[in-house]
């Protein structure tokens, strides 16, 4: 796998979960978001697919590009999210994720030398968390937040779906003596 791939694929997830939203689930609620079953008897809004594996991308990007590309490609992606999603919504996506990003870092690159497992699934907890909270609430007000626990389960699942891609990117780009410092080149 190029390691391009996962910066890539990283900054594709925030435009299509904006666009996600808008476009996909088996119910649309009026002014509100598309809605997909991620439980039995809780819904969320459809981009949670899409934001689970940008958590654990984001992740790998750090891993092999540093935070300063981790924070480029946030906002690169918010910039395309305006061009499939409203303005405010892809703004409120773009705010949510770069502060929910900042909380998966805060927790990601302590533990990531050490943890790198660990490191992956507590930093995407609070990063769905606070993702889940600030989204809802700024792109749909208060009304959006009684999605809340359905997007941090989404995300979740999402996080654990993809958690390999790390064994297989730390296995195939990173010797485990480098693990949490970024490659250059």
């Amino acid at each position: 796998m190029s390691r391009y791939f996962a910066i890539l694929a990283f900054l594709a997830t925030i435009p299509a979960a904006n666009w996600m939203v808008g476009h996909v689930g088996s119910v649309c609620v009026p002014a509100g978001p598309c809605l997909l079953p991620v439980a039995p008897g809780l819904l969320a809004p459809s981009g949670v697919v899409m934001i689970g594996l940008a958590l654990v991308l984001r992740d790998i990007v750090q891993l092999v590009f540093g935070l300063r590309a981790v924070v480029g490609a946030i906002l690169a992606g918010a910039v395309l999210s305006t061009l499939v999603a409203p303005t405010a919504l892809a703004l409120a996506s773009g705010a949510a994720f770069l502060l929910s990003e900042s909380f998966d870092a805060a927790i990601y690159t302590p533990l990531a030398r050490k943890r790198l497992y660990l490191a992956v699934l507590a930093s995407g907890l609070l990063g769905a968390t606070v993702d889940s909270l600030v989204f809802l609430w700024l792109a749909f007000g208060v009304d959006g937040l009684q999605h809340t626990l359905g997007q941090v389960v989404g995300k979740l699942e999402a996080n654990l779906a993809a958690l390999p891609l790390v064994a297989w990117v730390r296995h195939g780009l990173v010797h485990p003596a480098a693990a949490g410092t970024p490659l250059r080149g």
